[in-house]
């Protein structure tokens, strides 16, 4: 069958807590990227994506399905499972003859015991690794992979690191090197019909720990200072009761100096608990190791489809299902901040056979737009329900690159079960394209940004004086926006 009657193969690279300013060659001269830089360049570059939780579960359900988190009710990481009536677009793609397979995390429910993986997921190739620390006694096929395959102990391999940031495992044995010989094997499989494979590392998520020779190509003192002013210590007081993992914020100036020491909390925490003390810089290092490991991977993928015959019929996507503050605003990690390194994300799309080449869409996009995108790609009719908008017009050149939503919204809602989580803080973004309001239910206060004018997201307008006008313009486009992410639930089919 020929590339032009074939259905799409479908390659979905989902890394783990990507902020979108992490590319080469969309202006990030500090990261080496080239293999992404690539992928750039062969496709489609979404400047302006955003996923719609700032949280691991509701953004992967939400990407997954095409649906909001106020649709889905997926809400939280910890879930005790995932709502057996919403459909992942593996499923229905699984339903019309593709073979789909997932690597890495899936994590759409509570991952403290696989069985939590929902019996109709699609996947047919399930090689499941949540996160590399070797704490599941069985079923973890990274660990196995590890004890069987390269005869090394899992637990004595980790047993061996200490702190939340530093050196990690070599690149032979990490999970990310893991990842890739997974999808190999899929790859090498004799396909009767179209494939997706989805694959899922958990880097760059703390703890921030490349292999060694991968943080030795990254000199902390010559990384960046985080986005930093003053006047972030007192603003963030104003948000110290509102769920985040690092409450307090700190000057990254002047903040731990040395590398953070080890840390008394266990190692599958330190994903988790920012640490007590760190160098911003050693962090942003770091992170740039991990990225780079990611890319390099992420390109021997990309030449095997292409020695396999494969690359010209498959839509490629880098993306992530949301990002890291990393030191901004004087915050570490995650939690409910709508700032833009932890709602905007990178998406790139790239379809040799069919896409645009080497262009940037500066449109508005969701994550959410990926299913109804790979649906209509592979003549597949888009569910009614699905709240998402194909992004497959651009990708071929019918539609204009800087238009496709007029805004995007993200959401956090008791998203963390952390013991010092309390507030149960249901907060949600709204984002125009210019100016970003915030609002945390249960609290006379909110945010209001222009990033146009302020794209370090510095001056809060939510108190200005002469903004009054526009802040009432803004909560009504904002509640509105927000009301339109709650379907209508059941079809109507009578009027009576």
């Amino acid at each position: 069958m020929s590339n032009k009657t074939r259905q799409p193969n479908v390659l979905w690279y989902c890394t783990d807590q990507q902020r979108f300013d992490t590319i080469n060659c969309l202006g990030n001269k500090y990261v080496n990227t080239p293999n992404i830089d690539a992928l750039c360049r062969k496709g489609v570059v979404f400047k302006n994506a955003y996923c719609q939780s700032t949280i691991c579960t509701p953004s992967r359900a939400s990407f997954l399905t095409g649906r909001y988190p106020a649709s889905t009710h997926v809400h939280r990481n910890g879930n005790e499972y995932f709502p057996p009536w919403e459909k992942l677009v593996t499923k229905i793609l699984s339903d019309n003859g593709y073979n789909c397979g997932l690597i890495g995390k899936l994590h759409i429910s509570n991952e403290q015991i696989q069985k939590t993986r929902p019996k109709e997921d699609g996947y047919s190739y399930y090689k499941w690794s949540h996160h590399p620390n070797p704490d599941w006694d069985k079923d973890h096929d990274y660990a196995d992979w590890l004890k069987y395959e390269k005869g090394v102990d899992p637990y004595e391999l980790y047993g061996n690191l200490s702190g939340s940031m530093g050196a990690g495992v070599p690149e032979e044995l990490h999970q990310t090197t893991w990842c890739t010989e997974m999808a190999k094997r899929f790859l090498s499989e004799k396909q009767d019909g179209p494939w997706l494979l989805s694959i899922n590392p958990f880097d760059p998520h703390p703890p921030f720990d490349p292999p060694e020779e991968y943080l030795k190509k990254y000199n902390p003192s010559e990384m960046p200072m985080p986005l930093f002013k003053e006047s972030d210590i007192e603003h963030q007081k104003r948000f110290s009761k509102i769920d985040q993992q690092t409450r307090i914020a700190v000057k990254p100036y002047d903040h731990g100096k040395a590398p953070s020491p080890a840390e008394t909390i266990s190692r599958g925490d330190m994903g988790s608990i920012p640490p007590s003390t760190y160098n911003p810089q050693l962090v942003i290092a770091c992170y740039y190791g991990m990225i780079e490991l990611i890319d390099k991977q992420f390109g021997q993928l990309i030449q095997y489809l292409k020695d396999i015959g494969e690359y010209e019929n498959t839509i490629i996507i880098f993306s992530s299902d949301h990002g890291e503050l990393l030191g901004d605003h004087g915050l570490i990690y995650k939690g409910c901040r709508f700032f833009e390194g932890l709602t905007h994300v990178p998406l790139i799309i790239s379809w040799p056979a069919y896409s645009e080449k080497n262009l940037v869409s500066t449109g508005l996009v969701e994550l959410l737009d990926i299913p109804p995108t790979l649906l209509e790609a592979s003549g597949i009719e888009v569910p009614y329900y699905m709240q998402g908008k194909s992004l497959l017009s651009i990708l071929t050149g019918k539609a204009p690159l800087e238009k496709h939503k007029d805004f995007v919204i993200s959401e956090y809602n008791e998203a963390i079960g952390a013991k010092d989580m309390t507030d149960q803080t249901h907060g949600f973004m709204y984002y125009d394209g210019q100016y970003k309001v915030c609002l945390y239910q249960g609290y006379e206060l909110g945010e209001m940004y222009d990033l146009v004018n302020d794209p370090g997201e510095f001056k809060d307008l939510w108190d200005e004086p002469g903004f009054e006008k526009k802040k009432t313009e803004l909560l009504v486009k904002a509640i509105s926006g927000y009301m339109s992410t709650s379907d209508a639930g059941i079809r109507r089919i009578c009027d009576y």
